[in-house]
């Protein structure tokens, strides 16, 4: 049994054992995490304007329900800038554990919520900090699962090992939307009393099952080298902002195409199908709950995919994908008709994947091993507060001032558009096949192949 710090270089079975123990414990981990963050996001759309904004307008209830879900999003980059930091300074391991506890935590709270029924004005004060503390839980997630599961794997499946944590979007979906779709069948009219809590009170059983696999899991082999040359840098999100802001800013806006789009597919969806088409609550959840089943296959098989042709070419057809079928997605809807209505839903998902599949190593690969964990969380998560916080809140105010779907395509074109510009201005790392990403620290934080180290910007006692 290897330690922490030890190099298992001449140990293939050892390597293969913690590639796949940090595989399991980054997906599981993160697919918990997400479990808990789309939850709210489904309870802000079907029951939080009535249980904690209530006595406005149906608009004005939903406006603020999504309002409440959107400072978790804002959220998000602090907790990128915190955790990042802790992840590059003390390792990805210990962080996310961390992370796990904060956010499962917090879910667990609010499944405890008194309503303002109860405790009137206090209530949705105390549900907006639970949702910022989710928000900074899930924020220092992603990069260092994302990074956990990459750093153990080969350089040539980079793409596919980065992929592997991003199923705990559609695990985490299915099992959230999986949860509240249970509960309404068996509570039944109760649902709004006391069946919504419940799937946030079971966040607490998750938590112990992702502590177990994450404990069980090495640091990863590109931290431990990091360490071992005496490379930590001192102040990782101050070096990354500072040699690198063009990775940070197109790493987010690349995610416009994404983030956005997703959020009206799993969110504003279940406001707009039961508002204004008429259509079931029953029948959108059961809709979304096969997309995400889809999305167990598709986004491992696209990052596969972007490991042949090409982070980039891969990442560029999901763009034109999601754009080509930001009028058709809401025209399918609109007709009422069962077919249709869950065609869209699974194709608007299986599009978004394309994107989400290599999304992890494109934005990871464009920094050095000493300051990944800061530089890739905080560009991932900055997309959060300029797309998919903002995106059903965008979506709404749009359909209540026109009336009309027409408005919110032509705004998913225009992130789609925005995105491939940042694309095409992406810094090129290691994003390409046959390309070798050294994990070795530079200078500026970037992956060269020199693998040297300002010593002014990093610990060397």
């Amino acid at each position: 049994m290897t330690t922490p710090t030890s190099t298992p270089a001449g140990e293939p079975q050892t390597i293969r054992s913690q590639r796949r123990r940090a595989v399991v414990a980054s997906t599981v981990g993160t697919a918990i995490e997400w479990y808990d963050f789309f939850l709210y996001g489904t309870a802000a759309a079907l029951v939080f304007p009535q249980l904690f904004f209530p006595g406005h307008s149906t608009y004005v209830g939903v406006l603020a329900a999504f309002g409440t879900q959107f400072v978790g999003f804002a959220a998000r980059p602090i907790g990128a800038a915190i955790f990042g930091h802790l992840g590059d300074r003390v390792g990805r391991k210990s962080t996310l554990v961390m992370t796990l506890m904060l956010m499962g935590v917090s879910t667990f709270l609010i499944g405890l919520l008194p309503t303002y029924a109860s405790i009137g004005f206090a209530a949705p004060v105390l549900l907006v900090l639970l949702r910022i503390v989710q928000g900074i839980g899930v924020g220092g997630e992603w990069g260092g699962s994302v990074l956990l599961s990459m750093e153990w794997g080969s350089k040539r499946r980079r793409g596919l090992m980065a992929s592997w944590p991003q199923l705990g979007v559609p695990l985490g979906l299915l099992a959230s939307t999986g949860m509240v779709q249970l509960m309404s069948s068996a509570s039944g009219d109760g649902f709004e009393s006391w069946g919504w809590r419940v799937p946030f009170l079971a966040s607490f059983v998750l938590i112990g099952i992702g502590m177990y696999v994450r404990l069980r899991v090495l640091e990863s082999p590109a931290f431990q080298e990091v360490k071992k040359d005496r490379e930590v840098v001192r102040m990782p999100v101050v070096s990354v902002l500072r040699e690198q802001p063009r990775e940070v800013i197109t790493s987010a806006f690349v995610r416009l195409s994404e983030q956005a789009p997703f959020y009206l597919f799993i969110t504003f969806i279940l406001t707009y199908g039961t508002k204004e088409v008429g259509l079931s609550k029953e029948e959108l959840l059961n809709d979304t709950l096969i997309a995400a089943a889809v999305g167990l296959v598709s986004v491992p098989l696209w990052g596969y995919i972007s490991d042949l042709i090409g982070r980039r070419l891969t990442y560029g057809i999901g763009i034109a994908c999601v754009g080509a079928f930001a009028f058709p997605y809401f025209a399918m809807i609109d007709t009422g008709s069962s077919g249709l209505v869950m065609a869209a839903i699974v194709l608007s998902l299986f599009f978004h994947d394309i994107q989400y599949g290599p999304q992890a190593a494109l934005i990871a690969e464009s920094f050095g091993a000493n300051v990944r964990y800061s530089g890739a969380g905080l560009g991932y998560q900055l997309a959060s507060v300029i797309a998919g916080g903002p995106a059903p809140l965008i979506a709404a105010a749009i359909l209540e001032n026109t009336g009309s779907s027409t408005g919110i395509s032509w705004y998913m074109v225009g992130c789609c558009v925005l995105a491939m510009a940042a694309l095409l201005l992406m810094p090129r790392g290691g994003a390409e096949p046959g390309t070798s990403l050294s994990d070795k620290p530079a200078a500026s934080g970037k992956a060269d192949a020199s693998g040297k180290a300002d010593a002014a910007t990093t610990d060397k006692g």
